[in-house]
């Protein structure tokens, strides 16, 4: 994209470190009122923005193209001459749940080549309290030889980014901020209020901003968790979990929340940067460590239930075969980042179950270089023992209990992972 001419002589130029479900739509935001230059490793993510293509579908392509002061590039040289980098990267966690901070020490190497004096680094990838001063910083210093609070300054702003959800976009949720010192505070709170319309809130300290965000989904996590058991406890006592819930939300204060899988980029992820800090302290947490293993586990959970359901139906549960549609984190994204359906079809196949599966929304190269899953397009008729609504894309939700038997052989049995369907048309709901 060609810059227009720049609204103001003072307003400094910025780049976006990482353009994925966060980056992007800040640096869109952004790019519509000064100039933008987004920065991501993947050459071939930068082609397709370049082309007006957003794969993850969080920026129509109209936006896309009507950012007139943003550009895309692959390039360090590129943003040498920016003022403010904002790192917007995954902060995952690895196989023994501990925080892998990999992604944000290397954004911080590549910063830290262009940083210049005066400078702000902002983060907003999700941390435990003290990441940014104690992990980030000295490595911006490190390569840069430049001295924190003295040469360059930095700030934290939480992304908030709900992927999927077109009602709360980036500009209509309000903006958390922070800064390391008073002034660079207030100037990174001007920053984000000029494009945030929601408005923002200056948090006393990077700290204090870094455990707000870490906070906000463990408390959902925790939530999860105990409707999650709750479902257990209900379906030893034949009880419909949805009807219960139904009836306790007509209290004005009863929280709605709902079981199922708890994946992505947040939830499933939070809540260990904030234990594994609380461990490095001498702190053992108990509450948050429970709720995530009673929502680790209930991918295992979901796959005995239907297994044990089809014995019942009188299948011979060695290799049968079985429908799991939906493989995303959740509905209508394509999001595969820490889908915790490939537990349910980890714990099938374990059994002895041959395991299809499919999904409309997500990519078939994704699904298989991430997690080995060969996405099916066209499920076979009349093909299958059980079949999972794992996630209810609109798609999915929208077919008729008739329709989705179809795929089913004589006695085939349905689990309602999400509870989308009439109450009677699945044979099991969570």
């Amino acid at each position: 994209m060609v810059f227009g001419e720049l609204m103001g002589s003072s307003m400094k130029k910025i780049a976006v470190i990482g353009l994925g479900y966060v980056g992007l739509p800040l640096a869109v935001a952004f790019g519509e009122k000064r100039p933008v230059v987004g920065f991501d490793i993947s050459a071939k993510r930068i082609a397709e923005l370049m082309q007006g293509v957003d794969l993850t579908r969080e920026v129509p392509s109209e936006e896309l193209n009507g950012a007139a002061y943003l550009k895309f590039t692959d390039s360090l040289d590129d943003i040498a001459d920016c003022s403010v980098f904002i790192v917007t990267v995954p902060t995952p966690i690895d196989q023994f749940k501990t925080p892998d901070l990999n992604p944000l020490i290397k954004a911080s190497e590549s910063v830290g080549k262009v940083l210049k004096a005066g400078d702000i680094v902002i983060y907003e990838s999700t941390v435990y309290p003290g990441a940014t001063e104690e992990v980030c910083v000295p490595v911006l210093e490190d390569v840069s030889g430049l001295t924190f609070n003295q040469d360059f300054y930095a700030g934290y702003s939480p992304e908030r980014i709900n992927p999927g959800d077109k009602d709360h976009r980036i500009t209509s949720i309000k903006k958390v901020t922070s800064g390391s010192t008073s002034d660079i505070a207030e100037q990174i709170d001007a920053l984000y209020a000029d494009v945030i319309t929601a408005g923002t809130h200056k948090a006393s300290s990077i700290k204090v901003a870094e455990a707000a965000k870490v906070i906000e989904n463990t408390q959902r996590d925790l939530n999860i968790a105990l409707i999650n058991e709750l479902a257990m406890i209900f379906s030893r006592l034949g009880i419909d979990t949805n009807e219960v819930l139904a009836a306790a939300g007509t209290k004005w204060n009863f929280l709605p929340f709902k079981p199922g899988l708890v994946g992505g980029h947040c939830i499933g992820v939070d809540p260990y940067y904030l234990t594994h800090k609380a461990q490095a302290i001498g702190y053992h947490p108990e509450i948050i460590l429970a709720g995530r293993r009673v929502n680790d586990q209930m991918g295992s959970y979901v796959a005995s239930e239907l297994v044990k359901a089809m014995i019942k139906a009188g299948h011979t549960i060695a290799k049968a075969r079985v429908l799991v549609m939906g493989f995303t984190f959740k509905e209508n994204c394509p999001d595969l980042r820490n889908t915790r359906v490939i537990d349910l079809i980890k714990e099938l196949r374990e059994f002895g179950c041959t395991v299809d599966v499919t999904d409309c929304w997500a990519n078939s190269g994704e699904a298989e270089q991430e997690y080995g899953i060969s996405l099916v397009d066209r499920p076979e008729m009349a093909a299958y023992k059980g079949l999972i609504m794992a996630v209810p894309h609109r798609e999915y939700a929208a077919m008729a209990v008739s329709d989705l038997r179809s795929y089913l052989d004589d006695g085939g049995v349905i689990y309602d992972l999400k509870g989308v369907l009439p109450l009677g048309d699945a044979d099991l709901r969570l």
